[in-house]
């Protein structure tokens, strides 16, 4: 009887120290359901990482993010690449994560490139192929993504994908060292630069 009263209190004393759960801004809901893009991507947004005091939900962010993915959304379409890679809120499927990081790294968009670029130095979703890797960490690398720029090192310092180059190899460890990049600069020493 002991035990119950205390699990009780505990349970009560959690309940309300819980802050309210906030509601969708009643605007972007109706912005969204009319078939505004940037609204339906806000959504899934809010719904897959819980942000503004919403109860993280799944399959609420993968229906907004879906609904602005195929309106050509690039944000939308690199979230949903990411839940269909991570298997949040539907099961994991790396082709169906290929698709979305494509048609967001073709609008240009960096990190969907240099997500496509890993799935195919990993062949998950599509075959192998370091070339088409390099391809892609090129395009990201070139607008400044570091993870990419030092992938782009490692690929010409052992001749990964691309011929093996030297001095191409320093050339992309050094972009990515000189945002910070770790992995980068630890390279650089290794090679005596």
């Amino acid at each position: 009887m002991k035990m119950t009263k205390w699990l009780v209190v505990f349970v009560l004393t959690a309940w309300l120290a819980l802050p309210a759960l906030a509601q969708i801004d009643p605007e972007l809901l109706k912005k969204a359901e009319a078939g505004d893009a940037e609204a339906q991507f806000k959504l899934g947004a809010i719904y897959r990482t819980g942000d503004d005091g919403v109860a993280q939900n799944d399959a609420e962010a993968l229906k907004w993010s879906r609904k602005a993915a195929q309106q050509g959304h690039v944000m939308a379409q690199v979230n949903l690449g990411l839940m269909y890679e991570q298997g949040q809120g539907i099961a994991q499927n790396y082709a169906e994560a290929v698709k979305w990081y494509r048609k967001a790294a073709e609008q240009g968009n960096a990190v969907a490139q240099y997500d496509l670029g890993l799935k195919y130095a990993y062949g998950q979703g599509v075959a192998q192929s370091t070339a088409e890797a390099m391809k892609w960490f090129r395009k990201a690398g070139q607008q400044g993504l570091a993870d990419a720029q030092f992938n782009l090192g490692i690929g010409y310092a052992n001749g990964l994908g691309v011929a093996r180059n030297e001095a191409e190899a320093v050339n992309w460890y050094r972009k990515a060292a000189e945002q910070g990049n770790e992995n980068a600069k630890a390279a650089l020493k290794a090679m005596g630069k």
